[in-house]
């Protein structure tokens, strides 16, 4: 019997992951563990089972008959949004749920582990960053995946038989998700998105299909340990894939530049303004400071390991509108 659990399998990269796995017949069954059950099912298909819980605690004992070689575990779990969390809450669920997850593989005698951690362990950097690169996490979330990672690891080097994967995903984008790529677009439809320091730093950005492409590609390799980064290659700095979304989608209106500190300076009078009218702006000096810093993340495991990547951003944005196209309506 082959079997798939997926914690924190509701969320986004869950959705995609196990909708690709089950076009695939991937596996005989399929265990959803999370808060909060799958709102892009209408109905549950037959292999899919549905278990509510949270990671921070210990996971119960699943009553399954699956094939230790041929079952997989997915950590997909986390709390990543930053800022937005308290401290704990970051270690909380990142950390604790590692172990958990990792007490439940143990105990059901499960070989195989896929966990999502990110780039946010490599820290602030203006390099570009390899597998091989240091990590040096600056903020609690980083600082959490970091600490996962060495958890997940830690269960690999326990038992010879055992195998693990890990991908250090860059900003993900793709049908449906309102996140930084959807906002940016947005922003550039309306003409109110502002360059920091004229564009000149690379972002890294990874298309939703393209990581799980790379997940199945992953899978199929016979490596005890894999660690990689997805990131689309070759990558565009900011000022081009603004000049790419716009060719793409024949935006028209102009797009301003301005100092990385003054735009910090404007979102902090935006917080306060928000603030005295008891509501939150999303344009938070965090932000603003992150967005403005490189994420030069290059993929190297899997470039050679002669993984083919099919969606640059001019390829990736023409596939979410053929997939979603009410999401720019």
């Amino acid at each position: 019997m082959r079997t798939v659990f997926l914690f924190g399998g509701s969320g986004y990269i869950g959705r995609f992951i196990i909708n690709r796995f089950l076009e695939l017949d991937l596996f005989d069954s399929y265990f959803i563990f999370d808060l909060n059950s799958p709102q892009w099912f209408d109905k549950l298909p037959e292999k899919v089972t549905f278990i509510q819980g949270d990671v921070r605690e210990q996971i119960p004992n699943i009553d399954i008959q699956a094939n230790p070689k041929e079952t997989w575990v997915f950590n997909l779990a986390a709390i990543h949004r930053e800022p937005g969390h308290l401290e704990h809450e970051y270690y909380e669920t990142n950390i604790e749920g590692a172990k958990n997850i990792c007490d439940f593989a143990d105990r059901k005698g499960i070989l195989n582990i896929f966990f999502t951690s990110s780039i946010a362990p490599y820290g602030m950097t203006k390099e570009i960053k390899t597998e091989e690169s240091e990590l040096n996490p600056v903020t609690p979330y980083g600082v959490s995946k970091k600490e996962a990672e060495k958890i997940h690891i830690s269960w690999k080097n326990s038992n010879a038989n055992r195998r693990l994967i890990i991908v250090r995903p860059s900003v993900i984008y793709g049908p449906n998700d309102p996140g930084n790529v959807y906002r940016m677009i947005k922003a550039l439809k309306k003409g109110i998105f502002i360059l920091p320091d004229g564009g000149k730093i690379v972002k890294a950005y990874g298309y939703i299909y393209g990581l799980v492409d790379s997940v199945i590609f992953t899978m199929g390799k016979k490596d005890p340990e894999i660690i990689y980064n997805y990131a689309e290659y070759p990558l565009m700095d900011l000022k081009e894939m603004t000049l790419s979304i716009k060719k793409e989608f024949k935006y028209k209106k102009p797009t301003l530049s301005l100092p990385t500190f003054l735009l910090v300076f404007v979102a902090y009078l935006l917080q306060l303004i928000f603030k005295l009218f008891g509501k939150k702006s999303d344009f938070h000096p965090a932000r603003v400071k992150k967005a403005s810093f490189p994420t030069n993340i290059k993929p190297e495991y899997l470039i050679k390991s002669g993984f083919v990547f099919k969606y640059d951003l001019p390829k990736s944005l023409n596939h979410w509108r053929s997939e979603a196209p009410g999401d720019f309506q």
